[in-house]
């Protein structure tokens, strides 16, 4: 028998070949025949200059397929994120990584599950968590502080990110008169930000078609910095983008083709991660959502932009549910699973819940040990001779066992995936321990997470030096 080694590799793919020159083709039309309508004076200026393949009519700009063309050649195809200590962290447009966020109003407490307005502890907290949680690699602004200064906040949150995590920031900021001061501050902390960057600027067109004019004047600010920036748009089936599958995605997918053509304008070869984050809106409730048709377009959007050799951010499976229960569980395993599975990037906003609004710990612990599983499974298993193992098979024969294998030995510790929120018990140990509740076992590894976690070595340095900078700040 030949002896080769190969490995299992399971893996999701929506979209054949002509599927997608298909929706390339549908976003291009959409983009020549409708265009977009660009808010921003310094913006429509740099679309003004763009020569042959864009067209300006006053606040609408047409895009032809030839300039796309060149925006997709001229961004590069991955995007080198360094933690804030230098080191390299990993490659956006290579694997899956996966964040904790983002932009939450509330706090859950992970004991009562009542909800508190977000504070400056929060942030502290909630970082301080993913910095320390394995499936996590970097971390996305979580909440928006509402008890510091007005007009300060931003500047805070950042501070807070910095302090307790040496891993990569998506930074969004609520306060646009914020931004440039709170790159400035990461700076002060941490040195040239476009060297070795650690930290992301994250921006929102509004859909359908618009670059509004706070997304692109900060666009321009982060580009010419020198900083990545992800360009990521937000969508409800049937009131903002077509309720169809279809609609949506050749829709979204010509709102990143514009957000790169411009990012390309700004300046070429500037580094962006793109990407979407598809819901429905459920007309009966008033409430956004997302549900298998959602995660299967973002698995569609995540295939695109490998076609075009470009870095991805999708979806996170939060905002289902009321904190870690059936419901987010459900979501996350979903979420999680395909993204493992197909081309997803980054996956930047693991956490929220109630619909996005509140900020979940108990939910980040859980969706660690859901990712942890989800790469296992990604991952696959060699299947060779050697792995086989015909001589262990031979050995035990007809009936046989295989507790004492050489291969048993070597392996039983890591064979398969132990849970470090639930343990394996028989019925009768179920009984003799009362019955635990998983979802309380959850809330006590939560806590416990909560209470060991310890920040980096220079934190203190690092919210002096902040502090003193915020003092200096005029707003």
């Amino acid at each position: 028998m030949t002896k080769s080694s190969t490995t299992v590799h399971p893996t999701l793919t929506v979209l054949t070949e002509e599927q997608i020159e298909q929706v390339h083709a549908f976003s291009l039309d959409i983009l020549a025949r409708v265009g977009l309508r660009v808010d921003s004076a310094r913006a429509l200026k740099i679309f003004a200059r763009a020569g042959a393949g864009v067209r300006v009519e006053g606040e609408r700009v047409f895009i032809q397929p030839e300039k796309v063309e060149w925006a997709i050649k001229s961004a590069p195809a991955t995007v080198s994120l360094f933690n804030r200590r230098g080191e390299l962290a990993f490659k956006a447009g290579k694997g899956t990584h996966y964040g904790v966020g983002c932009t939450n109003l509330f706090y859950q407490d992970p004991q009562t599950d009542e909800v508190t307005p977000f504070g400056r502890q929060h942030m502290a907290l909630g970082t301080r968590l993913a910095h320390n949680l394995p499936a996590y690699e970097l971390v996305s602004t979580i909440g928006i502080l509402r008890d510091v200064p007005e007009g300060r906040d931003d500047l805070y949150a950042a501070l807070e990110m910095a302090a307790n995590t040496t891993k990569p920031l998506v930074i969004l900021n609520s306060d646009e008169k914020q931004f440039a001061p709170s790159l400035n501050l990461l700076e002060k902390l941490s040195g040239n930000l476009a060297e070795k960057p650690f930290v992301i600027p994250y921006f929102n067109p509004v859909t359908p078609l618009i670059l509004n004019r706070e997304t692109g004047d900060k666009m321009i600010t982060a580009i010419e910095r020198g900083l990545p920036v992800i360009y990521s748009n937000y969508s409800m089936a049937g009131t903002t983008t077509p309720i169809t599958a279809a609609g949506t995605l050749a829709l979204l997918n010509a709102e990143l083709l514009a957000g790169l053509v411009f990012s390309q304008l700004v300046k070429v070869g500037a580094p962006i991660i793109l990407g979407s984050l598809p819901a429905f809106f459920d007309m009966k409730t008033m409430t956004d959502f997302y549900d298998p048709q959602t995660i299967l377009i973002n698995a569609a959007c995540a295939e695109m932009m490998a076609f075009y050799r470009l870095p991805h951010a999708g979806t996170s499976g939060s905002g289902l549910g009321w904190g870690a229960d059936l419901p987010s569980a459900g979501m996350h395993w979903l979420n999680h699973l395909t993204t493992s599975l197909g081309k997803t990037g980054l996956v930047p906003f693991v956490g929220g819940s109630l619909g996005s609004k509140a900020f979940s710990p108990t939910s980040v612990v859980y969706a660690n040990d859901i990712i942890l599983q989800a790469r296992r499974f990604a991952a696959g298993f060699p299947l060779s001779e050697d792995a086989v193992r015909l001589d262990e098979i031979e050995a035990a024969g007809p009936g046989g066992n295989f507790l004492s294998a050489k291969s048993t030995r070597q392996n039983f510790r890591s064979a398969y995936y132990t849970s470090s929120l639930f343990p394996r018990i028989s019925l009768e140990k179920w009984e003799e321990q009362g019955r635990p509740q998983a979802i309380q076992l959850l809330k006590n590894e939560t806590l416990r997470h909560l209470s060991e976690s310890k920040p980096p070595e220079d934190h203190d340095m690092i919210v002096a030096l902040g502090e003193e900078f915020i003092r200096k700040y005029e707003g």
